[in-house]
């Protein structure tokens, strides 16, 4: 697995959006932070874009993101912001150069179709903060992104919390994302193969039976079969019908991997939550889900 080149003061990072629209005056403290970190910026066409819902149409953004891959001075591709696009021009982009000089690809949500597709070429990426109200995330959120992208040494740890927790240790590649976006690549290119790897899945504003079809698919298509665990992060804002479904988000997710013989761990600090942080796509990490606590270590 190839992990791109660290950033280092002076560097200059591409912002772009695969997905929809953003003004450059969104973006204005999320500038401020790149210049605290000693960053330059260049911002792509894609930015101040706008057909219908998306940052331009889908040429202008996958021109856009293959003008940043193929650029040699930008050290590393940040998502200004999520929604739905990513999958419109993901076949349209060619990663020849990127593949022989890699850089940070950084975002989440709907980036998780950039996140799945690149691990496929062995090289990592980063499931971080997008770029737009990145201040309004916590402290340890912003730093966790910085450790990452600056080379320091990181881990997550956390408290344990409720009882739905599988203990027990698992090392393997961490891969993953958003599960609506793990559950539409089924079958295509950019599916991830789960064989021996931690799997981290999230999501947002479901209903909750729509949970329970997603997991379903992805069991049907073995992927639980071989995983060497499970990372569950958050499972926010999820909707119900008129007649409940009966199980939270989290019990879903517990009811379908009961069956096999794995650590889980629930509750994790990364997704659509306050404490998003930072999450090396790719990389070789070692999780220990106890009593107490759960670490990630990268």
């Amino acid at each position: 697995m190839k992990t791109p080149p660290f950033l280092k003061p002076g560097d200059t990072v591409g912002i772009v959006s695969t997905a929809r629209k953003i003004t450059k005056k969104e973006l204005q403290p999320f500038f401020s932070l790149l210049h605290d970190w000693g960053l330059h910026f260049e911002l792509g066409n894609s930015i101040g874009a706008e057909a219908h819902q998306f940052a331009g149409d889908d040429v202008v953004r996958a021109n856009d993101f293959q003008q940043m891959l193929d650029h040699p001075n930008i050290k590393a591709i940040w998502c200004a912001r999520g929604g739905y696009g990513t999958v419109r021009i993901i076949d349209a982009l060619d990663f020849s150069e990127f593949r022989k000089n890699p850089k940070w690809i950084i975002g989440y949500s709907d980036v998780t179709v950039l996140h799945s597709h690149v691990h496929n070429f062995q090289i990592e990426t980063l499931h971080a903060n997008m770029a737009m109200e990145i201040e309004t995330k916590t402290e340890a959120t912003r730093s966790s992104i910085k450790k990452v992208l600056f080379g320091a040494s990181y881990k997550i740890s956390y408290p344990s919390k409720g009882k739905l927790n599988t203990n027990g240790v698992a090392k393997g590649q961490l891969i993953g994302g958003n599960l609506s976006l793990l559950y539409s690549l089924c079958g295509s290119p950019s599916e991830i193969d789960t064989q021996g790897k931690i799997l981290f899945i999230e999501d947002l504003d479901e209903y909750l039976y729509h949970i329970d079809r997603m997991l379903q698919n992805l069991k049907r298509n073995g992927l639980f079969d071989n995983v060497a665990g499970i990372i569950v992060g958050g499972m926010s804002d999820m909707r119900d019908n008129t007649i409940p479904f009966g199980r939270t988000a989290e019990q879903i997710v517990f009811d379908i991997v009961t069956d096999y013989n794995f650590p889980v761990c629930f509750y994790f600090p990364a997704g659509h939550i306050h404490d998003n942080r930072a999450l090396i796509m790719g990389r070789t990490v070692s999780l220990t889900v106890q009593d107490k606590s759960v670490t990630l270590q990268f």
